[in-house]
């Protein structure tokens, strides 16, 4: 019987709410498969930690991190929690760092038109994944200690062969397993740093002739994703990038509160809502939680193990016809049900399957 040890850090504002969602679902899941069992300890990373213990990421709790099958993640940081230097809390990019989870993987999909601002042609839908490098890029030197009394500041966008060369190939990978078209979204017309990722990315596509690629300027395809979605497969970019694109994109289908993502190394893996921690809404019970339970599959496939890869399979199957009813919509989607509402009609579901 497959048993797995899972870290589970909700973090700060509706992390806690959509985190207890995602595990009643995924609870649900292993009533319905007995023989899958899944084992949750609960770690404190955010804002709230940092008020209590002076850091935000405990360095005993990122090794107890690296002993568990995966990590389940809320939301991290607080507006109001900054260091001195005025930027936020961000222990979510510190894991990803530290423990080298390099793919950014960011599904988009639409589960009902309504959902959408845009309007859909008859026939189409979005269905894409933005693969975004998460370690390297114009995040790369942000810890780095600045001199103290100039009237300007730089960060530097920095691409290297081997962390260009792994994202790409991952992406080319991933493509491979869905309808094999895979697009670089650079600013190589401008910066070195990106010409350079295309180069390597160019090296990369010769091992892969039955993958159609192209390149993409990061302006050009915000344009893009707005007048026509439903071209695009997988892209892959660099961390600033992907992080804009991929808010860009949630957008389209719904919102932050419909945008899972898992941040994935050769090592270890860590999955999350897309969104931040929401502190207006935080206590409401109206967090729409569907980006984590959403999470919560990929880090079941993620797991590999057949039963759970046949869990993710029923949960995201559960999401899609719980959602595919205009009248399950959450408060973000124009709807008036709650967090608890929609992860009850959730669970309901699956258990019908």
């Amino acid at each position: 019987m497959p048993s797995y040890k899972i870290a589970v850090l909700p973090g700060d504002g509706i992390g806690p709410e959509v985190v207890n969602a995602t595990l009643a679902v995924l609870n649900a899941c292993c009533e319905k498969t007995p023989d899958l069992s899944l084992n949750f300890d609960e770690l404190s990373v955010g804002a709230g930690e940092y008020l209590k213990s002076g850091d935000p990421l405990p360095e005993s709790t990122l090794e107890a991190i690296k002993t568990y099958d995966a990590t389940l993640l809320g939301a991290m940081g607080l507006p109001s929690v900054r260091w001195p230097n005025g930027v936020e809390m961000t222990p979510q990019i510190d894991l990803r760092e530290k423990l080298d989870l390099y793919q950014g993987v960011r599904p988009i999909k639409l589960y009902h038109d309504s959902h959408s601002p845009l309007r859909i042609p008859e026939g189409k839908t979005i269905d894409f994944v933005i693969m975004r490098e998460n370690c390297e890029g114009l995040f790369s030197d942000r810890l780095d200690p600045r001199p103290e009394g100039r009237n300007f500041e730089t960060d530097t966008m920095k691409i290297t062969e081997v962390g260009a060369e792994r994202i790409c190939r991952a992406s080319f990978e991933l493509a491979i397993t869905r309808r094999k078209k895979l697009a670089l979204v650079d600013k190589a017309n401008v910066l070195q740093s990106m010409a350079f990722f295309r180069r390597v990315f160019e090296e990369v596509a010769k091992d892969y002739p039955e993958v159609e690629t192209e390149c993409v300027y990061v302006d050009a395809m915000s344009l893009f994703l707005v007048q026509d979605p439903y071209r695009y497969d997988v892209m892959v970019t660099e961390n600033m990038f992907g992080d804009i694109l991929s808010d860009l994109a949630a957008g389209l289908v719904g919102g932050m509160g419909m945008a899972p993502s898992a941040d994935i190394g050769d090592d270890y893996a860590l999955f999350q809502p897309s969104h931040g921690s929401g502190p207006s809404i935080a206590g409401k019970g109206i967090a729409n939680p569907v980006a984590t339970i959403l999470s919560g599959a990929l880090m079941l496939r993620w797991l590999g193990d057949p039963l759970a890869v046949k869990a993710a399979d029923e949960i995201d199957a559960a999401v899609e016809k719980t959602l595919a009813d205009p009248a399950n919509r959450t408060v973000d989607l124009g709807g008036d049900m709650s967090t608890q509402a929609i992860t009850d009609a959730i669970i309901s579901t699956l258990k019908q399957s």
